[in-house]
């Protein structure tokens, strides 16, 4: 794999950028936004990179951030998206919009990628909801007890919406007794 490629800036063009390293061009996909953002020719850049690997192809995405990867490689593990329809998305919705969107259930603002519909846009929702729980700053052991928490509401009959409305508005350190209790008391069923 190439995770990281720091070189000149010698070539720019609308969707890729070129990246001399070592006396090799690396030609690297890259979206409208991560354009912006590279020095000018002839400066050094550092790119974070994901290079996808098929039968008949080799392609190297590149990413300003970690964080920008990170989200492409989860988009990636959603069925039916390619690595086109992810630079899409992640050019459409930076990271933490993205994560807003799938957590708010906002399907127009998945609708406003394109190539994406609406039966698009909610399947994408109901598959990225659960793996961008980690991205958002959360610690491990903490997401996995506010998934007890969640799925514990959801056996007691809560919505998705009322769960997520619920959660965000208490502290979620401590036990997982204690913020279920917190989270049940907020619902008022406590």
């Amino acid at each position: 794999m190439i995770g990281r490629v720091r070189g000149v800036v010698v070539q720019r063009a609308p969707g890729t950028v070129v990246l001399e390293a070592g006396g090799l061009g690396y030609e690297i996909a890259i979206t409208p936004r991560g354009l912006s953002e590279l020095p000018p020719l002839g400066e050094e850049a550092v790119m974070h990179t994901h290079l996808h690997v098929r039968e008949d192809q080799q392609a190297l995405f590149g990413f300003p951030s970690e964080a920008e990867r990170d989200i492409f490689r989860v988009l990636l593990g959603a069925s039916g998206v390619g690595p086109k329809l992810a630079m899409a998305i992640i050019a459409t919705l930076p990271p933490a919009e993205l994560r807003r969107a799938v957590g708010a259930d906002d399907v127009s603002a998945l609708e406003a990628v394109p190539g994406v519909g609406k039966r698009t846009a909610q399947k994408l929702i109901l598959e990225l909801r659960p793996r961008l729980e980690l991205g958002d700053g959360e610690l491990p052991g903490a997401a996995s007890g506010l998934a007890e928490v969640r799925a514990a509401l959801e056996t007691l009959g809560f919505g998705g919406p009322e769960i997520r409305e619920a959660l965000a508005g208490i502290a979620t350190e401590g036990s997982t007794e204690d913020v279920l209790q917190e989270a049940l008391r907020a619902l008022g069923k406590a």
